[in-house]
């Protein structure tokens, strides 16, 4: 599976961002998309993850800012990042969870870069 992420920029704090990213190739073995982020010096974390059947997870920092969806028709995800604070400036990564039989793959997009001034 191949992702291709766009909508990372610059934004001053309280502004608006938003994300998209859409997978192609063997999309169909696809169970969960998401959004990972990893800021200088620090760990790649989970943001946001919705699953085929419309399940989300959302990391506390973000709840309640953060809104994942997803568009299944065209394999597509979507983060929109409103009351944007400069702790959320990160590398944002997508990323693509498939199932096949009993073994589970990791796909990930290159990071797109969002930079929020205070």
């Amino acid at each position: 599976v191949q992702l291709q992420a766009s909508g990372g920029g610059f934004v001053q704090a309280g502004g608006s961002l938003r994300l998209s990213c859409a997978a192609s190739g063997n999309t169909f073995d696809i169970n969960s998309m998401g959004w990972y982020r990893q800021a200088p010096g620090k760990q790649r974390d989970l943001v946001a993850s919705i699953t085929n059947g419309g399940r989300t997870t959302y990391a506390n920092s973000v709840k309640g800012r953060f809104t994942i969806s997803r568009d299944n028709a065209t394999n597509t995800v979507y983060l929109q990042m409103n009351s944007l604070k400069p702790e959320d400036t990160a590398v944002y990564y997508c990323n693509a969870i498939r199932r096949i039989f009993t073994s589970t793959y990791n796909d990930w997009g290159r990071g797109t870069l969002v930079t929020v001034s205070s």
